[in-house]
């Protein structure tokens, strides 16, 4: 089965938001929602030795997804493709995946009463096209493809760096495919958990 996911280069992205931006425009995700979320990383260590950085976070495309695990439906699966996606039309509403998410990715669709999240844009992908917040990103930091796959752009990307700049959001036993390259030119990796719901502009807390 594939691992499709997205690779974000942290050592280009400049925190424009704009992936925030083309992920709502695209899936017409509702006012106050978001699929996609840039946090802001730091300030942490002392002077001179600081690290900052954004941090655009989604769906991680977990291995051993508990949001699927603990839905009660079947409204939270795995495709053929193996992505991560909602069932609408199983979704009772009882919110158990969005507790079960480590990184507070997924969201309540208040019209529909559902819950939803990223789709890595298979609408698009299955066409041959980018995931939006991919093709739209401006420092071209993004890239999206099968990690199981040597010639995808999310592989070669990786391949470029070493193990160490290489990193996962912090792994509590739901193997996240999600991968992030970060190197010393940027600082120091924070290996923490993303809050479920955190403002822009706030520091990236330590999880307990």
């Amino acid at each position: 089965m594939a691992r499709n996911c997205i690779v974000v280069n942290l050592d280009r992205c400049t925190g424009c938001f704009g992936c925030e931006v083309a992920c709502k425009m695209e899936n017409g995700v509702a006012l106050g929602e978001r699929w996609s979320k840039v946090f802001t990383v730091g300030p942490v260590g002392e002077y001179p030795d600081m690290t900052r950085y954004a941090l655009p976070t989604m769906c991680q495309q977990c291995e051993n997804a508990p949001c699927v695990s603990v839905c009660p439906t079947g409204a939270s699966y795995r495709d053929e493709n193996g992505v991560v996606l909602v069932d609408k039309e199983k979704c009772i509403g009882c919110k158990y995946c969005m507790m079960a998410c480590p990184y507070g990715v997924r969201s309540w669709n208040v019209a529909e009463k559902c819950a939803e999240k990223c789709t890595l844009c298979g609408h698009l992908t299955s066409q041959g096209k980018l995931p939006a917040c991919v093709k739209s990103c401006a420092a071209g930091a993004r890239f999206y493809g099968d990690l199981d796959d040597p010639n995808s752009d999310a592989s070669k990307e990786l391949a470029k760096y070493a193990e160490g700049d290489i990193h996962t959001l912090q792994d509590v036993g739901n193997a996240p495919a999600t991968r992030y390259i970060m190197t010393s030119m940027i600082g120091q990796w924070q290996d923490r958990v993303t809050p479920a719901d955190h403002p822009h502009t706030a520091a990236y807390p330590v999880a307990e």
